[in-house]
């Protein structure tokens, strides 16, 4: 495509250009500088997990594994009394919710110990749904089990909420190899998004 002398669209890129690059470079410093929690209690109310995708016959896939495993073992230790496991059917057929709670169940995590929320479709949803499942209960605290890419945009979202809380990874025993560059690209583009867009659209009202 060739620009007429004196059009604007070359200064109309630049600048685009310029706010895109501007936007990517906070959402990175944001990510570095994100808290890891609001407390230093060492006991919670509740572990929660954010949800991942299962694969597409609705089996765990590592990551899943991972998230859930971290949270059983967490519960073992006495951080938590109850495991809250968020996420729908956001990406296929099947509810992460639920195959989650089958694996904690699995692994020996009484059923009454486990509740769902089969609604959240992306981790301000995670957050704002376990935030009003907690409130419900009167619970205040909780510690929060994800993986370690996501960490950091999930602390970002998780200190909008009126709740004590914590991020804890989950060791990528199952996949050692998921963390990427792409996958780093990914999330600071979508921490940009929550950053300009998400965090006012989706706002939670717990």
């Amino acid at each position: 495509m060739r620009f007429k002398i004196g059009s604007p669209y070359p200064f109309i890129a630049a600048v685009s250009g310029a706010v895109m690059l501007f936007v990517l470079v906070y959402a990175t410093i944001a990510r570095h500088i994100a808290r890891a929690g609001n407390t230093d209690r060492q006991a919670f109310d509740a572990i929660i997990v954010l949800g991942t995708p299962a694969d597409g016959d609705g089996n765990p896939t590592p990551q899943m594994l991972d998230r859930v495993g971290e949270a059983v073992r967490e519960y073992d230790r006495g951080i938590a009394p109850r495991i809250i496991l968020s996420g729908s059917a956001a990406h296929n057929r099947f509810v992460e919710a639920d195959v989650m709670a089958r694996i904690a169940e699995s692994q020996g995590v009484p059923p009454s110990m486990i509740f769902e929320d089969t609604q959240a479709k992306d981790t301000i949803q995670n957050a704002c749904n376990s935030a009003q499942i907690m409130k419900n209960h009167g619970w205040n605290s909780a510690e929060v089990v994800t993986s370690p890419f996501h960490l950091q945009r999930a602390s970002m979202i998780f200190s909008k909420m009126p709740i004590q809380w914590r991020s804890h990874a989950a060791p990528n025993n199952l996949t050692p190899g998921y963390y990427s560059r792409t996958a780093g690209l990914i999330e600071i583009v979508k921490t940009a998004r929550y950053l300009v867009w998400a965090r006012w659209v989706e706002r939670c009202a717990v």
